[in-house]
């Protein structure tokens, strides 16, 4: 199996690395999906990736046709729409590889092309995306995590995605047991990700804060509770995420910053469905929920009294 036509849904701080490194490398055969405005603004603007303008081929997914890979890089509200454009470029040997942080994307996406086109995966990159373009460092990018649901070897597929991402240095990671790995990740983002944007402080408040270490250790707690009862193993205790700058803001911070609405669905939202659906009481996620969505009504201009 050899992988030579590339479609990427969603262009942003996570789809900016494939941009990056697969772009020149396949030419017209990657095709960044978009429509409409969009469609018009990355044709006529392009993409500013570490202060560098890349030209890329964009296309309707009905234009781009099928496709041997495609990397699904979207926000999570954007989901529905990706999948609609999934639909239309998958033919019978399509790999799909989704990128989203949640646990839940693979599920929606099967649902719609079938289980046999998915291949799972983490995603593990620091980007900032502003008004000047995305920037990343290719050099502390950990990359692509990615495994077979059921396989703890690596099949055709997963070596022919190893063989271009290789070629074009995207990073990646054979991971056995990937499905634990994601729920690492998950638990890492809702402990992590969640508390400092209530507060509106650098990450190093998991440091130099008992009252931070302790929100983010409870809600870890109830993620790893959760993933037990559905049959998959995680650490039973708060894990900080390793190497990183004290005054680092991730995503949901970065979103806050910026006026935008967060990914708190996929994150706070679908703990509190699951932790429902098991039976098992999620307080710390419902609260942070909560207070999330409200400050995305205050800066809704909700609250302007």
């Amino acid at each position: 199996m050899k992988i030579e036509k590339v479609a990427l849904i969603g262009a942003g701080a996570v789809g900016a690395y494939f941009v990056w490194g697969l772009s020149e490398k396949l030419g017209d055969n990657f095709s960044v999906i978009a429509d409409g405005e969009r469609k018009e603004r990355l044709e006529r603007e392009g993409l500013t990736i570490n202060g560098r303008q890349y030209r890329m081929h964009v296309a309707r997914a009905e234009e781009a046709g099928v496709q041997d890979l495609i990397l699904v890089c979207t926000k999570y509200d954007g989901l529905d729409a990706a999948i609609e454009d999934i639909k239309k470029m998958t033919g019978k040997n399509t790999v799909i590889l989704s990128l989203l942080n949640g646990v839940d994307s693979e599920k929606r996406i099967a649902q719609a092309v079938g289980e046999p086109h998915l291949l799972y995966a983490v995603m593990r990159i620091a980007s900032v995306r502003s008004e000047s373009g995305i920037e990343f460092s290719p050099e502390r990018t950990a990359g692509v995590f990615l495994g077979e649901k059921d396989k703890k070897e690596p099949t055709e597929r997963v070596k022919a995605v190893e063989e271009l991402f290789a070629a074009g240095q995207i990073r990646y990671v054979f991971v056995e047991n990937i499905i634990s790995d994601m729920w690492n990740k998950y638990a890492s983002n809702i402990s992590q990700n969640l508390p400092q944007a209530i507060l509106g402080v650098g990450c190093g408040a998991y440091q130099d804060s008992e009252h931070a270490l302790f929100i983010a250790a409870a809600l870890w707690r109830e993620v790893a509770a959760v993933a037990k009862a559905r049959g998959v193993s995680i650490a039973p205790e708060f894990l900080p995420f390793k190497g990183v700058e004290k005054k680092a803001r991730y995503s949901t911070l970065q979103d806050i910053d910026a006026g935008r609405h967060t990914e708190i669905e996929m994150f706070a939202g679908e703990m509190v469905r699951m932790g429902k659906e098991a039976g098992i009481p999620v307080p710390f996620c419902e609260y942070t929920y909560h207070a999330i969505r409200a400050i995305e009504e205050r800066n809704d201009g909700k609250f302007d009294y």
